[in-house]
């Protein structure tokens, strides 16, 4: 498949993943769980940052993210360790896996195949096996909508998110024409450009996704930043008028009103060095439904783009030849 077919089959992904939930099967934790630690890396791994900013407001134990090789020291047998690797071979995601195997800590492992499953099956493991041969980052569907449900059987945050998924499968299902539409628009608007990408609050994690879908698919360099962060330091950096920079800003309806009156000041400060600002309104009811929203939205753009400079989305040999070499270490 093209990775425009892949992008068009998001919403039939997200119900064959939640058939995939329902039918997972966990073992209880032998300790009182205090952490809980995701493990991943690019396309594997963003599905991790963005449910992370989705439920750490309701999440009853601390959350949080490694894209390394190694372990923090705090890991434990009172750890839940999420390991995400699609292919099953991330190096880094493997050593990661070793070291909590060695530290006792509770694991659950997402992945098609590879190392991984081998690890968790001589050690057993928790494991969802999700369907293989895709490129990751076209998989993110699968990755979202098992951590929601490790989430939910664990109680380390009871949101519903499983029905959730499936109103936001009908909600792109009626936006798709409108998606598609303002997708060749912004597309058309990006390309040749240098995109930033800015959100605001706990919305990051979606900013950084529609980033990495413009760096694989689009071949293209762009940077993301969120507010209030940018605020204390690359506001700074606006001094030079710049109209081959085009300013992005995805917006929520729960975009704290702080964080809000920041943006309008901010934009004062865009507006004078180019002329090239688009703010995109993200739709649905839920927090849940507007960030799977503005997943789609952002996938369609970063092959549109592709399309139009004539490349292949599904291209990265660059990634294929870094892997090759660090094999010969």
């Amino acid at each position: 498949m093209t990775m425009t077919e892949l992008v068009a089959a998001f919403p039939q992904q997200l119900k064959k993943a939640i058939e995939i939930a329902q039918n997972a099967k966990f073992t209880k934790p032998t300790t009182t769980l205090q952490n809980v630690l995701i493990s991943g890396l690019g396309g594997s791994g963003i599905g991790g940052t963005i449910v992370k900013e989705l439920i750490e407001d309701k999440a009853s134990l601390p959350i949080n993210i490694i894209k390394d090789y190694f372990l923090p020291a705090y890991i434990n047998e009172n750890s839940l360790v999420i390991i995400c690797s699609y292919s099953g071979n991330t190096e880094e995601t493997v050593n990661v896996m070793e070291m909590a195997i060695a530290k006792k800590a509770k694991i659950v492992c997402i992945t098609s195949g590879g190392k991984v499953q081998e690890l968790a099956i001589q050690n057993n493991c928790d494991i969802v096996i999700i369907p293989g041969g895709m490129p990751p980052r076209s998989c993110i569907g699968y990755s979202i909508t098992q951590l929601f449900n490790v989430f939910d059987f664990f109680e380390i945050c009871k949101c519903n998110a499983l029905s959730e998924l499936e109103k936001s499968i009908e909600l792109l299902n009626t936006e798709i024409e409108d998606i598609k539409h303002k997708a060749n628009s912004l597309s058309l608007r990006l390309l040749n450009m240098l995109p930033v990408i800015y959100s605001l609050g706990a919305t990051e994690g979606v900013s950084i996704r529609f980033r990495q879908q413009i760096n694989e698919n689009s071949k293209m360099l762009c940077w993301h930043h969120v507010l209030p962060e940018m605020n204390h330091n690359e506001l700074v950096a606006w001094t030079e008028k710049n109209d081959n920079i085009v300013v992005i800003i995805w917006r929520y309806a729960t975009d704290y009103s702080r964080n809000v009156k920041r943006l309008e000041i901010c934009k004062e400060v865009f507006n004078k060095y180019t002329n090239n600002i688009i703010e995109i309104e993200t739709k649905g009811e839920t927090p849940i439904q507007r960030a799977i929203y503005a997943i789609h939205l952002g996938d369609w753009i970063s092959v549109m783009i592709a399309d139009l400079k004539k490349v292949d989305a599904t291209d990265i040999s660059i990634i294929t030849h870094l892997k090759d070499e660090l094999s010969k270490v």
